[in-house]
């Protein structure tokens, strides 16, 4: 797996983009990322839909390589951490954060995520409804929030779409900025691209394996 990174700085602070879809926030030691949507392929199965088995493990283990190649000691992940009712993928995630009990987990809480308190306390996440670390505030939907800190957030999945000469036409993943929040690109591979959804404002930074992309 190759990390690729783009740094720009936000209210004084320094935040490494990467291609892998999360940020590397130098200042906080930590891993920012949205949207894994744990148990959402057993959610499919479970009504009837083939999916892979290994969609998740190949999500975490890329977790876990951003992890180690960045030594973090904290995780703040920006909603949607699962996707559905517990299944047999939290026993895939559970098994998973064995490896890291030194690791603080912040869940800022999404519109799937409905896990009991005992269960977010069993797998050591704390679990808020929005985060508070100058100068940012984390929310899972910045669209319906006002603030006048610095917003970052998830949800809406954004993608870019990128036409070629004739009918060529692909659709990457992206990182939105504007002067008032920046929407992360969903973490798990298992999601669809909303490629609607950008601001006038916005500089997208798209990625693949290999580049990130600026669009003005």
């Amino acid at each position: 797996m190759q990390i690729i990174t783009e740094n720009i700085t936000i209210e004084a602070e320094r935040l490494a983009l990467t291609n892998q879809r999360a940020i590397y926030w130098e200042h906080e030691d930590a891993l920012i990322l949205s949207d894994l949507h744990i148990g959402k392929t057993a959610h499919f199965r479970k009504h009837g839909i083939p999916m892979p088995d290994d969609i998740l493990v190949k999500d975490l283990e890329r977790l876990e390589t951003l992890i180690h190649y960045f030594k973090v000691s904290k995780l703040i992940i920006v909603g949607d951490l699962f996707h559905a009712e517990a299944n047999s993928n939290l026993q895939t995630f559970k098994s998973w954060l064995n490896a890291f009990k030194q690791l603080k987990i912040i869940l800022v809480r999404g519109n799937h995520d409905r896990q009991s308190k005992n269960l977010m306390s069993d797998l050591r996440i704390e679990e808020v409804t929005e985060l508070h670390m100058k100068p940012f505030l984390f929310v899972h939907d910045s669209s319906a929030e006002t603030s006048e800190y610095f917003m970052i957030s998830g949800h809406i999945h954004p993608g870019i779409l990128i036409k070629g000469k004739g009918r060529q036409k692909v659709k990457l993943p992206c990182y939105q900025v504007t002067s008032r929040y920046l929407v992360l690109p969903a973490f798990s591979l298992f999601t669809g691209l909303n490629t609607h959804e950008s601001p006038e404002d916005a500089i997208s930074y798209a990625f693949t394996e290999s580049t990130i992309f600026k669009f003005d």
